[in-house]
């Protein structure tokens, strides 16, 4: 334990920024996860999945750790790779995991919640999100909210709030006040990359999602996207500009 840990400050020791973008060096890799530190704190988990139009695309989510419980947001792919990300937890942060957060309907959000259901792990999205999923045949999560929803670990907050449509009717965003860190999700774009999955977008309304998103959390220093590389409020600003 003592020895990850000294890996991982000397990880983040050398994670570089700049255009907005960060690039955090992974702590595990295998060729169906790969998990790297954001913070000491916090941790970007990205699966694969495969698809007709894209090829093999690489899904992000985050967790968050507070003493030995953690919080997730999205799965990964697929039950599998859960039950990956799930026992890498348990045993390298030597965490158990509290709850699990959907940002929205589709597979790259919500393919492994199968896995958290069978390990007694609460899941949690927008009311939306589980009538999408039920009517798409999805697996379900278990509890919804309305507006906003915020959990407590060891007296450490996490949000997560619906502030309009763009990428899903449903989509929510993640944020952790003592980090700083906004997980966008689907709803945010990387730097440079294009418009992507519109199927089931809001094209109208994006913009004035994501720029109320800016307006509710003015100091953010970590940005998380659905996919691609992270960064800074940058990505918001360019999500804003792509969908104008």
């Amino acid at each position: 334990m003592k020895r990850f840990f000294y890996f991982l400050l000397s990880t983040l020791s050398v994670v570089c920024s700049g255009y907005g973008q960060v690039e955090p060096l992974p702590v595990y890799t295998s060729s169906s996860l790969v998990i790297q530190p954001i913070t000491p704190q916090v941790f970007l988990h990205t699966s694969y999945l495969a698809t007709d139009k894209y090829g093999k695309v690489p899904c992000n989510g985050i967790l968050y750790r507070e003493g030995n419980t953690t919080v997730v947001f999205d799965t990964p792919t697929d039950n599998a790779t859960s039950e990956e990300l799930i026992s890498w937890i348990n045993d390298e942060l030597q965490c158990q995991v509290k709850a699990v957060i959907v940002t929205h309907f589709h597979a790259d959000c919500l393919g492994g919640l199968d896995t958290f259901h069978k390990r007694k792990i609460a899941s949690y999205a927008h009311q939306h999100t589980i009538a999408l999923a039920k009517e798409k045949g999805s697996s379900v999560p278990q509890y919804g909210f309305e507006t906003s929803l915020v959990m407590v670990l060891e007296n450490k907050k996490v949000v997560s709030s619906f502030f309009g449509e763009g990428h899903t009717p449903d989509n929510i965003v993640g944020y952790i006040p003592d980090e700083s860190l906004l997980f966008g999700g689907c709803l945010i774009k990387a730097l440079n990359a294009t418009k992507g999955n519109l199927a089931d977008a809001n094209t109208e309304a994006w913009s004035a999602t994501v720029y109320n998103i800016k307006e509710h959390y003015p100091s953010l220093k970590y940005v998380v996207p659905g996919h691609g590389k992270m960064g800074d409020t940058t990505l918001l600003d360019y999500t804003v500009q792509l969908f104008e």
